[in-house]
């Protein structure tokens, strides 16, 4: 799948920095998304994924959904805070 602007395609393997942290080690992909992501960065965008879905069926449902925005509150500012630690 290729990703960005037209003419910025770039052979996957040449990407070597994750797209959260910057940090330039081994990257896994998730499905249906064309950035790549750290092992760490990686587990942590696929909770966020689940975690909107979950927030989006309970509130359609009716049901509480506060646990849930509070758990996908902590998961947004670790993944913040690591981000903002790798550019500093």
């Amino acid at each position: 799948m290729l990703c960005g602007p037209k003419g910025s395609e770039q052979n996957s393997n040449s990407m070597v920095q994750c797209s959260v942290c910057g940090r330039g080690t081994e990257l896994e992909e998730l499905p249906g998304r064309c950035e790549k992501y750290c092992l760490e960065c990686s587990a942590d965008m696929a909770t966020s994924i689940l975690l909107i879905t979950e927030i989006d069926v309970a509130t359609l449902a009716g049901q509480e959904a506060e646990g849930l925005v509070a758990e996908f509150e902590r998961l947004s500012n670790r993944m913040l805070d690591r981000a903002q630690s790798a550019g500093a």
